[in-house]
């Protein structure tokens, strides 16, 4: 029995860790992979499919200050993501992000759409937190009805005592899932920019 559950652990970190790994790679099936989560839209003004390709080394890829660009030229798709470091100083969230970007020739211009995607293990994990938390307190509230403790005034206290936590672990994941967004997106976006600018001939990547 312990064996069974110390190989279910192994297999789940091990898929895990191997969505991870697919999720950063930058090969054409991998850069589509992920929950997509948003999206920006955006308007190249000063480049073309022609000039945006020869930012590009032969491999397709662009080195960015923060992060790496890949260019997909036969789909006109390019994706980035920021650069991960094995021994970071930064702190590191449980939802990184990445980005895939849609280029559309409009005229002399270029039409944009960012789809910012996370890993699906961590969506997947998030939402079975969330789950567990919600229907744990549930059930708690359920049994202490069906046991008829809620006509004793203990009961009452007890049951909102169990409510108030649930509730607690409820809004402290909330924040912590939006916190990680929130710095996650902003690590993104300045790969984004330093992508954008080198596109429209700002400045060259250092």
């Amino acid at each position: 029995m312990i064996f069974a559950g110390f190989f279910a652990g192994a297999l789940c970190l091990g898929l895990i860790l191997g969505d991870w790994l697919y999720f950063v790679r930058l090969t054409p099936d991998a850069s589509r992979y992920g929950c997509g989560i948003a999206r920006t839209h955006d308007r190249l003004t000063r480049t073309t499919m022609t000039q945006l390709v020869h930012r590009f080394d032969a491999g397709g890829i662009l080195i960015l200050p923060h992060g790496t660009a890949r260019l997909h030229q036969n789909v006109n798709q390019i994706v980035i993501r920021q650069r991960y470091r094995l021994f970071a100083l930064s702190f590191r969230t449980l939802w990184p992000l990445k980005g895939l970007i849609a280029l559309s020739p409009e005229g002399d211009a270029l039409s944009v759409l960012c789809r910012k995607l996370t890993p699906w293990s961590s969506v997947l994990l998030t939402g079975l937190w969330f789950a567990v938390v919600a229907v744990g307190t549930a059930g708690a509230l359920i049994s202490l009805f069906l046991e008829g403790q809620l006509a004793a005034m203990g009961g009452v206290a007890l049951a909102f005592g169990v409510l108030g936590l649930g509730l607690i672990f409820l809004l402290s994941g909330v924040i912590t899932v939006v916190f990680a967004y929130r710095l996650e997106n902003s690590r993104l976006m300045i790969v984004y920019h330093e992508l954008r600018e080198v596109l429209e001939g700002a400045r060259l990547p250092s």
